[in-house]
């Protein structure tokens, strides 16, 4: 490490990477939602096009991570709160940033079939 570099790499550096980048990525997301939710009044032949599109595998695979990517936002977002507003929250921010990973995990797999089955049958069939 370069001395005078403030950040070391440990987990409060990372969880601070994660949470913008995931920021970001639900952005992004919206901004193409809203883009293509638009077209319906322009040109309903349009959006239809578009939203068969989004019904293959690929696309089923980037909504499990747009998934991924809302719920460790939300659950680390709740972390930095604690860090911010509660006494303890400093002391305790790595426990509670792998709690929040733990907890992220589990919800994580619990999506996995509802999300991914239908992309899963129509991969390897029914």
């Amino acid at each position: 490490m370069p001395a005078g570099t403030l950040y070391r790499g440990r987990e409060g550096m990372w969880s601070w990477v994660a949470h913008r980048v995931t920021g970001v990525l639900i952005f992004f997301f919206l901004f193409v939602h809203v883009l293509d939710t638009a077209l319906v009044r322009v040109s309903p032949e349009a959006y239809d096009e578009t939203i068969a599109v989004y019904k293959n595998p690929v696309v089923a695979l980037m909504e499990y991570g747009l998934v991924a990517a809302v719920l460790f936002h939300a659950l680390n977002g709740l972390r930095v709160v604690a860090v911010d507003f509660w006494s303890k929250g400093a002391r305790l921010q790595k426990q509670m940033l792998w709690a929040v990973v733990g907890i992220w995990a589990v919800l994580m797999a619990g999506a996995f079939w509802p999300v991914l089955s239908h992309a899963i049958y129509e991969v390897f069939g029914s």
